[in-house]
């Protein structure tokens, strides 16, 4: 997956209605801010690609109905939003354009690319960089089983949240994986705290409520478990008034 600042910066300007920029200069200037995002809108799901690999998809539910994803029972997360128009309903953030990290308010994407590694019968969201061999471990989840139309969801690890780019008070079509201990620290910890910290899916009856929160969470009239029974998932979702970041094409 290859990472041009261009894709990360210029375009996401464009689209925004915002004078392209000189990539350097963009991130010398440090041109992006970030701000926070409410995580039970969004989640952070792994892919199965062909016979072993992974990729990384973001979903963002903009309005209450109808669910852009669903939890199915066993333990997978069905990715609804490919049985219907989802224009202004559901967001997708498929790739760089999309995504990016972010550590101690610096953009770090044109240094590090992110990935979904399967490690045993785990998988990993890793950022990685190809001028060190140092590995960041983002996220983490256990794999119920491999179905090709079954998403994996993942969980961030402690200390690593989404955030949403911003440019002066415009809010962008761009997430960050974003940290506030410095990269130093991050390398020589793996990413993070051993902590897993879990986005979870859309429930029932509502829309999803991904929760990066303690297991305190969610406990609102009505809830439900997603691959983890200690765990609960309020079933709310405050809607979004942002634009589609995609068209309505399957995943």
């Amino acid at each position: 997956m290859q990472r041009t600042y261009l894709a990360l910066a210029g375009l996401a300007l464009a689209g925004a209605g915002l004078p392209m920029v000189q990539p350097r200069l963009a991130m010398a200037a440090g041109l992006f801010q970030s701000t926070d995002v409410d995580a039970e809108r969004f989640a952070v799901l792994a892919r199965p690609v062909g016979d072993n690999d992974w990729t990384l998809l973001v979903l963002e539910q903009l309005t209450p109905q109808p669910a852009c994803w669903q939890a199915r029972p066993d333990g997978l997360v069905d990715p609804t939003l490919n049985r219907f128009d989802y224009t202004g309903i559901c967001n997708r953030y498929l790739d760089s354009n999309g995504y990016s990290l972010r550590v101690a308010e610096q953009d770090m994407g044109t240094a590090y690319r992110l990935r979904v590694q399967q490690v045993g019968s785990r998988l990993e969201l890793q950022a990685i960089s190809p001028g060190t061999s140092a590995i960041l471990v983002v996220g983490r989840a256990d794999i119920p089983l491999r179905d090709r139309d079954g998403f994996v969801a993942l969980r961030l690890e402690q200390g690593w949240d989404l955030k949403r780019r911003t440019y002066g008070e415009r809010a962008l079509s761009h997430l960050y994986f974003a940290s506030p201990t410095p990269l130093d620290q991050l390398i020589a910890n793996g990413g993070g705290a051993p902590t897993w910290r879990r986005p979870l899916g859309p429930g029932r009856t509502q829309p999803p409520a991904l929760s990066a929160t303690d297991p305190a969470a969610g406990q609102g009239e009505d809830t439900m478990a997603l691959g983890d029974s200690r765990r609960a998932v309020a079933l709310q979702v405050i809607p979004y008034s942002g634009g589609s970041s995609s068209s309505g094409e399957g995943l």
